[in-house]
């Protein structure tokens, strides 16, 4: 029978048996050598470049079945793969390899009055859980930096992207077995039945970690539904201010590319907040390359008055993550109004200040309360790579454990090593 075909009553036992299988693969994988995984990698990174025509031949599929479905161009851009992104995917692989491999790594070593040698050290987390949406490459990004932080991974890919992401974890688990390693440290949940997700999110005997990367909705479900702890990325509602202070040539350039390089990442800028002192020297010219670009903008009633081609924005304006060529504009009264704004509308993700004064942007840095906070450049950069970090497992809005792009660090925990001569507590 045909994975896409099971019926409802084999979910269960689906999910469970890639437990067994990830908890058998884990021991070896916890204790793989450095030079293995990279082996590993760098053959699945050689594979999808030898592969690419049956991977963007299993995309087609996909993207025929999208069209379809009538699945919105944001969401199929999302989807899309080609060329370049396959050698993105490639590279992505590549450069993790550069990276220094986290575990076994010491954090810290402190020694006692009584001798005891006590050092905290980085350990792999363990098995963890990856449920997406539409973006096949996370199929590769999330099953290469748990390869290298020595983390089992079990992928549940949404049903738009279930062709691609299955030519990719094939290849990954080729790799895997030509390393030494087992396959079953990368698995992909063979059903687009939802409620494998359910299963997921209640298997506390074996997964140690969810991580969630899509919409809204699967966001909220996942975080109200867990039983296993989650990094969540909530919604990039992110923001570029403009300051009275800012060089318009700049401030056009970098907005431009904020919202437009690429509408459909999480990274994209969805709001752009003008200080009021600046509406009549830097709005226009920031708008007019906007609208160039074939970008809609919503604007409040003082933007209305300067850009006549805006469309009034609502409340709901400055909560949407549009993922689409739609920006909504907001007057504010200074950096404090723009962290005023930010603090009541933002989702915590990507903040950036345009400005050339050197005090507003401290002050700007500092009081935002996101994941990450920029000066002087574009939302766009709101990526694992191009933080250094090969690849990323998501952008976390979480609190604890991980802010930002989770890359191979943020993928381990810690053990702590004693060390005695023979030391007896008194």
């Amino acid at each position: 029978m045909n994975a896409l075909t099971k019926p409802a009553e084999d979910v269960a036992a689906i999910v469970a048996e890639l437990g067994r299988r990830a908890r058998e693969a884990a021991v070896a994988l916890r204790n793989a050598s450095t030079e293995t995984k990279d082996r590993a990698l760098s053959d699945a990174a050689r594979l999808i470049r030898a592969e690419k025509a049956a991977i963007l031949a299993a995309n087609a599929k996909d993207i025929e079945a999208a069209k379809a479905a009538g699945m919105t161009a944001a969401l199929q851009d999302r989807l899309l793969l080609n060329d370049a992104r396959v050698e993105g995917m490639a590279k992505g692989l590549d450069d993790i390899v550069a990276l220094p491999d986290p575990v076994g790594a010491e954090i810290e070593t402190k020694t006692r009055p009584n001798g005891l040698v006590i050092s905290r050290v980085r350990v792999p987390i363990g098995i963890i859980g990856v449920i997406y949406e539409a973006r096949p490459n996370v199929t590769a990004d999330a099953g290469a930096l748990c390869i290298k932080s020595g983390n089992v991974v079990v992928l549940r890919g949404g049903s738009d992207s279930f062709h691609s992401s299955r030519a990719i974890v094939e290849l990954l688990r080729r790799a895997l077995k030509g390393a030494g390693l087992p396959e079953d440290c990368v698995q992909l949940v063979p059903t687009t039945d939802r409620a494998a997700v359910g299963e997921m999110l209640r298997a506390t005997g074996w997964l140690d970690l969810i991580v969630p990367r899509g919409g809204r909705s699967l966001i909220d479900r996942v975080t109200e539904e867990s039983r296993v702890p989650v990094l969540r990325h909530y919604d990039g509602i992110c923001h570029v201010y403009v300051d009275r202070d800012a060089d318009i040539a700049m401030a056009t350039d970098v907005v431009a590319n904020a919202k437009m390089r690429r509408v459909s990442v999480c990274g994209a800028a969805e709001t752009l907040l003008v200080d009021r002192a600046a509406l009549d020297t830097h709005l226009m010219p920031v708008l007019a390359k906007l609208h160039e670009l074939g970008c809609e903008v919503r604007g409040d009633a003082d933007v209305q008055k300067r850009d006549p081609k805006a469309t009034p924005a609502t409340e709901k304006d400055w909560r949407t993550e549009y993922l689409a060529p739609v920006i909504s504009v907001a007057t504010v009264d200074g950096v404090d109004g723009a962290i005023r704004h930010i603090a009541t509308f933002g989702s915590q993700h990507t903040e950036s200040i345009i400005t050339g004064n050197e005090a507003t942007a401290r002050r700007f840095l500092a009081e935002v309360d996101s994941a990450i906070v920029m000066h002087n450049a574009s939302t766009q950069f709101a990526d694992g790579g191009e933080f250094g970090l090969g690849a990323e497992i998501g952008i976390s809005t979480n609190r604890m454990h991980a802010r930002g792009p989770v890359g191979l660090v943020e993928l381990t925990t810690y053990k702590n090593v004693v060390r005695g001569k023979g030391t007896l507590r008194p």
